[in-house]
């Protein structure tokens, strides 16, 4: 059954349409505008639709802590957000950027402020990270916006996203999920890319890839399952500082992932039928039946005699050679004739 696709800006998300490539730029920033204006630029030139941000208010989406996110990043998490906190006014130039360039600038909230501060540049979608999943007052307050929702479901089960699908629902907004793993990286035996088809006939709807596997390998695996929606960790250098650049794709591996994206989806057919542009080839390629030794007139025909040879201009094809066994011959053959059905009785 084909899902209702949705609309953002002015892309249509979801079957029958082309995978939607994202530029995740996250925090690989590190809070300098520069960079963020330099990787709009680089995302929209390697054919990128959408570049997405996330959007911290540090103090908002978290209480102060020295812990550490596990084996990314000996840095506090409190310091890590602080340090790569975009400014209102930053990430509205970032967005005036973006609708310069031609490219979907999208990001993901953490907190109602950062929600709200979103609401006020008018994008035309949110995007919850894995984290946020079963945060439900806030996924109720983003809901509430109206917009379409995409949503990662790294770290849950099948109840847990039953219930943030249901509380979505429940406001009439578009829904994309996305299939994630939240290990960094995450080993290509644990992408689950099985999951795409599980998620798209378990809640019905559009169902794409956030991949934190090292590469493009399994994002463009994803295409041939149904993968619609496609979202990598993007950087201009994996030398930069952070703890999200070692598992980013560079520019060159971004160009390579949304053209070979595409040529995936272009190759998706599924009918089984001989192509109007194969028909000059059924010429040369196949074979017709010959006599491959002098056969008399009243010989019989026998698996001695006769064989099959290319091209297929003959009357009888490869595929009839059986039917001719046991046959007599009406006249005199030479090897190489191409048998015809009047010559045998």
């Amino acid at each position: 059954m084909r899902q209702a696709a949705v609309r953002i800006g002015r892309h249509t998300v979801g079957e029958g349409h082309p995978p939607f490539v994202v530029a995740e730029v996250g925090i690989n920033h590190n809070g300098d505008i520069k960079k963020a204006l330099q990787m709009v630029r680089a995302a929209k030139e390697a054919g990128a639709h959408c570049i997405k941000f996330q959007t911290h208010i540090t103090a908002k989406e978290m209480v102060h802590t020295d812990m550490t996110p596990g084996e990314i990043s000996s840095e506090s998490l409190w310091d890590i957000i602080q340090r790569c906190e975009l400014t209102e006014a930053d990430e509205r130039r970032v967005k005036e950027a973006c609708d310069e360039a031609g490219i979907l600038f999208l990001s993901t909230p953490f907190s109602r402020e950062a929600t709200d501060q979103l609401e006020q540049l008018d994008v035309p979608a949110y995007k919850i990270g894995s984290g946020e999943i079963t945060n439900l007052p806030l996924i109720e307050h983003v809901a509430r916006k109206g917009k379409p929702m995409i949503v990662s479901t790294g770290m849950t089960e099948l109840e847990e996203v039953e219930a943030t699908v249901d509380l979505i629902r429940g406001y009439g907004v578009p829904l994309i999920l996305l299939q994630c793993t939240s290990t960094y990286p995450t080993a290509y035996s644990d992408v689950k890319l099985g999951a795409i088809k599980l998620l798209r006939e378990r809640f019905g709807v559009p169902v794409g890839l956030s991949d934190h596997s090292i590469g493009i390998y399994t994002a463009l695996g994803s295409v041939a399952l149904g993968a619609c929606f496609l979202e990598k960790h993007f950087t201009m250098s994996r030398t930069w500082p952070g703890p999200d650049q070692g598992l980013s794709i560079e520019p060159d591996e971004l160009r390579e992932l949304a053209r070979g994206a595409e040529a995936i989806y272009q190759a998706l057919g599924s009918d089984k039928l001989i192509l109007d542009k194969e028909r000059p080839v059924v010429g040369f390629a196949r074979a017709s039946v010959v006599v491959v030794r002098p056969v008399a007139a009243g010989e019989r025909l026998t698996e001695d005699n006769l064989w099959v040879k290319r091209p297929a201009d003959g009357e009888i094809p490869a595929k009839d050679y059986k039917k001719l066994i046991g046959k007599v011959a009406r006249v005199a053959m030479t090897p190489d004739h191409q048998v015809k059905w009047s010559e045998v009785a």
